[in-house]
């Protein structure tokens, strides 16, 4: 009769305070020069965002100043918006030829200077000059600091930490600068929105040669010319036909020819990128399905969530009667929701996954959403606006913080400057194509009619569309993302 040998014993799994658990516990503990990295980049990115939005609520004030024609007006937001979407994916790749530091660093320089001609400005031509340096700025500064963000912690818990930090506080940043800019508006002179950013892009210019490390790829990349110059090119015609879209119209000339130039230009773009040599962005990285539907997911959360203050500004100010600064002051509620939203967003995709995140994130925007249809013209709705702001802030940004690790990850650090020049595009491109986009639905079913009642109705019509496109939005990514595309693996 043949005897089996014996099975060997099973060998102990590691206690919690084992080998193995300490070293996973050590890979979740930031490095004293990696908390440094961290709050200047962090910092840098919540200034951009305070930035953007620091004037909207002064534009009045600004136009009265200065002497803009009230049509002219919205060039004041306009300007900064097309120079920062048109040019980040171009700068996402300078990064990657100049250095990631030196661009970044350059581009804080650029915005304190421009945010002192804002600030000095005598003419509307000169402020609008500024305006678009700023927005040159950010699309050199943002996109920078996400790749030397992403590169400072590698894949996992530490990364997932930072990019839902970085998130909170961008969407936070958008948020203090709408109160910021009532305040110093009505305290001071809207002229301190722009000198405020001076002292503190000074501050990050002396301290980041010390604390921020470079990174660049080791061979010296060549510049995509053609590539650079169809893709700038098709997305400044595209964002600028959505702009006049909310202006003039979907079917006036100039937006037609806008939006058809911009489309053949991003067409011929495609096409140049699976010819070029030295591509601006490989073939390889648009067919991965994290780059795309991560991408996706981020272009709809910032779609929504952006345009959503927009309609909920309308109906503050057209329909309860609410001053700017009243208005501004509302959406602190929303800050604070993004702000809970961004520290849980890298715990969520850590424990659930980046598509479950991304769901998750988007159902909870969209059900928020959907809650403020029943909003009315009575100022004891305010108390509806306030918590389902609140809860839609959270969901919005664990779909932003899913987006971000989910675009970034499963590429070496050469290419994430591309990544991030990507990631970046889309905010910036979704932040300009939301208000547009609402603003004709508004339009569209209000018509010539004015007051309360109808601004309402047109509000509760867009509020519907921006809940069903959220949520149509984070489903269809997390059908077409898998579970392959969590933060370790390779490719989705």
């Amino acid at each position: 009769m043949s005897r089996t040998a014996p099975a060997p014993a099973p060998t102990p799994s590691p206690t919690p305070t084992g080998p193995v658990s300490a070293a996973r516990a050590a890979d979740q503990r930031m490095t004293r020069r990696q908390k440094l990295v961290l709050a200047l980049l962090l910092g840098s990115q919540f200034m951009i965002a305070v930035d953007f939005s620091i004037l909207n609520v002064a534009l009045p004030v600004v136009g009265e100043g200065l002497g803009f024609s009230l049509a002219h007006l919205q060039w004041i937001a306009t300007s900064f918006a097309l120079a920062a979407a048109g040019f980040t994916l171009l700068f996402g790749r300078v990064a990657d030829l100049v250095g990631r530091k030196n661009l970044f660093i350059g581009g804080m320089v650029v915005l304190g200077l421009s945010s002192a001609l804002g600030g000095l400005a005598t003419s509307p031509e000169v402020l609008l000059i500024a305006r678009v340096l700023q927005g040159l700025a950010t699309a050199a500064v943002t996109p920078a600091g996400l790749a030397l963000l992403t590169t400072a912690f590698k894949e996992g818990p530490l990364r997932e930490r930072a990019l839902g930090l970085n998130g909170a506080l961008m969407s936070a940043g958008f948020t203090a600068g709408a109160i910021l800019g009532g305040l110093l508006t009505d305290l001071l002179s809207w002229r301190w929105a722009f000198f405020i950013n001076v002292p503190v892009a000074a501050l990050v210019v002396i301290l980041a040669p010390s604390v921020i490390t470079d990174s660049r790829p080791e061979r010296r990349p060549r510049l995509d010319v053609p590539g650079a110059v169809t893709v700038t090119g098709g997305l400044l015609l595209l964002v600028l036909g959505l702009t006049q879209a909310g202006e003039t119209g979907w079917t006036a000339p100039t937006t037609l020819a806008s939006l058809a130039a911009g489309v053949a230009l991003l067409i011929a773009f495609v096409r140049i990128e699976q010819r070029a040599t030295a591509p601006l962005v490989p073939m390889h990285i648009l067919k991965r399905r994290s780059v795309v539907w991560g991408n996706a997911a981020g272009l709809i959360a910032f779609v929504t969530e952006t345009s959503l203050v927009f309609l909920l500004t309308l109906y503050l100010q057209e329909v309860l009667g609410y001053s700017a600064l009243a208005t501004g002051l509302a959406f602190g509620v929303l800050g604070v929701g993004t702000v809970v939203g961004g520290m849980l967003g890298g715990r969520a995709v850590g424990r659930f996954g980046n598509r479950r995140a991304i769901v998750l994130g988007g159902v909870v925007q969209a059900v928020a959403t959907l809650s403020l249809v029943a909003l009315g013209t009575s100022g004891s709705w305010i108390w509806l606006l306030l918590a389902a702001t609140f809860v839609g802030g959270v969901g919005n940004m664990l779909m932003i913080v899913g987006f971000m690790v989910t675009a970034t990850s499963g590429l070496p650090d050469e290419e994430q400057g591309r990544a991030t020049g990507l990631a970046t595009m889309t905010q910036q491109v979704g932040i300009t194509l939301g208000i547009p986009v609402m603003s004709a639905i508004v339009t569209a079913r209000t018509g010539a009619v004015t007051g309360p009642e109808a601004v309402l109705s047109g509000v509760s019509t867009a509020i519907l569309v921006n809940s069903a496109l959220v949520l149509v939005g984070a489903l269809l990514a997390g059908y077409f993302l898998t579970e392959r595309n969590r933060p370790a693996a390779a490719e989705g």
